[in-house]
């Protein structure tokens, strides 16, 4: 089995005649039971997530999207994705249903013309929802009503409801993109999957001693194209995005954990503490030690 489907996540719902599933999560946990925080993977479902308390960060294909409370975003089918950051008070609630949900029954005119097109190439892959555009809005809006509905255990219809609000925000969202959503050429579809292949194989290699060759061959090209595909995409090089997720890492075992700084080093794939120290300072301004000790301070 290659390392990007270890990162596939099943969707395991409740109701199978209903599949459609709301995970709520904080920096302890999620409910019912996935992967969340700081846990890189990717799934069939089509994919809303509005930020309902605090701030978030959420990387999808190596790149970020900052949202702050009362703000959404959209991530289309098998794209890998994490929340990178999530402040101490930060929630959020992700919404999972299969694209089926929108077309009504298999190779209806909704399908073939209104999802198709905008989920199998990349057409609409990361749309981000904000409170200073109206229809944005409207979108935000109804995850909320989503949200309260799947709460409410005693709501007359409450599939029939979700459903056709989600068929809304679906017909919103396609309805003011279809524009802008512009089907990927066959290199770009190429050039996507060469980095999750990449991104995969970092992700789940980070703490061994990884060579810039080691990235480009997990997903069979050369070196030069590996660096190529770093920069048109995420703009950075392989190296530099490397050492921004072991960073990353780090910041998670030093909050969260009681590993002295040396041991951190080792398990975020640094040879040397004292590269480690000097690459955390450059990042963020102050040594793991400085950085604990505040976070230990705010609790």
């Amino acid at each position: 089995m290659n390392d990007f489907n270890l990162l596939h996540e099943a969707n395991r719902y409740e109701d199978t005649a209903f599949p459609y599933e709301m995970y709520c999560v904080n920096k302890y946990g999620i409910s019912p039971a996935g992967r969340g925080y700081r846990d890189m993977h990717w799934h069939e479902e089509l994919q809303f997530t509005l930020v309902t308390n605090g701030t978030m960060q959420m990387q999808v294909n190596g790149q970020d999207y900052r949202l702050a409370e009362n703000e959404a975003i959209f991530i289309n089918s098998g794209f890998l994705h994490m929340t990178t950051e999530l402040s101490e008070e930060g929630e959020y609630v992700s919404f999972n249903f299969p694209a089926k949900l929108l077309s009504f029954f298999g190779g209806s005119r909704m399908e073939q013309d209104y999802v198709l097109p905008y989920t199998t190439n990349l057409a609409l892959p990361v749309t981000i929802l904000r409170q200073d555009v109206q229809w944005q809005k409207q979108v935000v809006d109804l995850l909320w009503q989503l949200k309260d509905a799947v709460r409410n255990g005693e709501m007359f219809g409450r599939e029939y409801f979700l459903s056709v609000k989600t068929v809304e925000i679906w017909y919103i969202l396609i309805r003011e993109l279809s524009k802008k959503a512009i089907r990927q050429s066959d290199s770009f579809i190429c050039k996507k999957k060469r980095m999750q292949a990449m991104l995969t194989f970092i992700h789940e290699n980070y703490a061994e001693k990884i060579a810039v060759e080691d990235i480009a061959a997990a997903a069979n090209i050369s070196d030069g194209e590996c660096h190529r595909c770093f920069k048109s995409l995420l703009h950075a090089t392989p190296k530099e995005y490397l050492n921004t997720y072991r960073l990353n890492k780090a910041l998670e075992l030093l909050a969260e954990t009681e590993l002295p700084v040396t041991a951190i080093a080792s398990q975020c794939g640094y040879n040397f503490t004292s590269h480690f120290i000097s690459s955390f300072k450059a990042k963020y301004g102050e040594s793991p030690a400085k950085y604990r000790a505040k976070r230990l301070k705010d609790r």
